[in-house]
């Protein structure tokens, strides 16, 4: 009698313990490696903000659209590297008083980025993982008008320098999203001649505001 009671007693205190025992949470660690393909869609508002407005229009945010790829490292580490592109039509101007004053002449700008970025991404849960980064870039500008005489057209690069932060929801297993501000500045193409000279500006830089769709795990 005193052995039967002994085990359920026994059995009696175990049963609620083992109750009390919880699986670990999954780990929301990094994978150690991953390749993640992406399509780009931006809007930046340049520095150079008069010098745009008067040969293209006042707008808050100019569209870059692109892609590339994002490669994860060891230690929440990774590089991305992106192309991107704009273009625009407006009309030459020229500066009096401060002022505008469009000239009628067509003009088409483009401007195609090449940036390489590198940064820390930390997942803080299987959704929400924040990152910030910061890189070089290659940005070619030119402009082209069908009025222009030999050699009036512009067609120039330069590097420039880049700071983004942002967040990447993963919305499903093979799918993420990103939405990021970055920040560029690059020097040494505009503010020598036409009407960002008249402004003196010289940052063909800005802030913007970047989405991303990613694929892959």
């Amino acid at each position: 009698m005193r052995i039967t009671i002994t085990l359920l007693l026994t059995l009696m205190v175990a049963a609620p313990l083992a109750g009390q025992t919880r699986r670990p949470a999954p780990s929301a660690k990094e994978p150690p490696f991953f390749l993640h393909p992406f399509f780009l869609a931006s809007g930046e508002q340049f520095a150079a903000s008069k010098t745009f407005d008067a040969a293209f229009g006042t707008e808050s945010l100019r569209p870059f659209w692109g892609g590339g790829v994002q490669i994860g490292l060891r230690r929440n580490l990774f590089v991305e590297i992106a192309v991107s592109h704009f273009s625009a039509t407006g009309e030459r101007a020229f500066v009096a008083g401060g002022q505008a004053f469009p000239l009628g002449i067509p003009l088409t700008a483009t401007i195609t980025p090449f940036e390489v970025t590198g940064g820390y991404r930390y997942r803080l849960s299987k959704v929400i993982v924040p990152y910030v980064g910061v890189g070089v870039g290659s940005y070619a500008y030119s402009e082209r008008s069908s009025f222009n005489d030999t050699g009036e057209d512009v067609s120039e690069s330069h590097a420039g320098f880049i700071v983004l932060g942002g967040i990447e929801f993963r919305v499903h297993r093979w799918v993420g999203v990103g939405v990021d501000a970055e920040y560029t500045h690059v020097t040494g193409i505009l503010g020598d001649a036409g009407i960002s000279q008249a402004f003196g500006e010289h940052d063909l830089g800005g802030t913007s505001v970047r989405v991303k769709i990613l694929v892959g795990r």
